[in-house]
């Protein structure tokens, strides 16, 4: 059996305006501001990111074992939060590959990221998570 992958962020308010993640080299404005900001993600926002990185990580990691060679991949997502008690309640995700495989290869890399993505199967048990991956036009 392997060993288990871990990760380690670290945040930290800057003011009331928000606040910065840092992992690795890497740095990312968190809109954790009462009134919002526009140029930052907020945790909502960070959540859903993540689901798609998630994703465009499991095509790169599958398209070569199925041959699939790839010109673009973009994933929509939407998310609609519930109140009370506060969580995500539904997310629906469209995967947008610009490729010429063929319809089965599609599906075979859509069954790929729904059964394979970390941040997918963290999600997928705690709120309605549904989707298409389809061919980019």
């Amino acid at each position: 059996m392997s060993q288990p992958l871990e990760f380690s962020v670290s945040a930290r308010r800057v003011d009331a305006a928000g606040s910065l993640a840092t992992c690795k080299d890497a740095t990312v404005k968190l809109d954790t501001a009462l009134a919002g900001r526009r140029d930052a993600l907020n945790p909502a926002e960070l959540l859903l990111a993540a689901l798609a990185a998630c994703m465009i990580k499991g095509i790169e990691r599958v398209a070569p074992m199925l041959q699939i060679s790839l010109r673009g991949v973009e994933v929509r997502i939407h998310g609609v939060r519930q109140n009370v008690p506060p969580r995500m309640e539904r997310i629906e995700y469209q995967i947008l590959v610009d490729t010429d495989a063929d319809s089965r290869h599609l599906e075979l890399l859509h069954e790929n990221v729904k059964k394979y993505g970390t941040v997918y199967n963290t999600v997928s048990p705690g709120t309605v998570l549904q989707g298409v991956l389809q061919r980019a036009p």
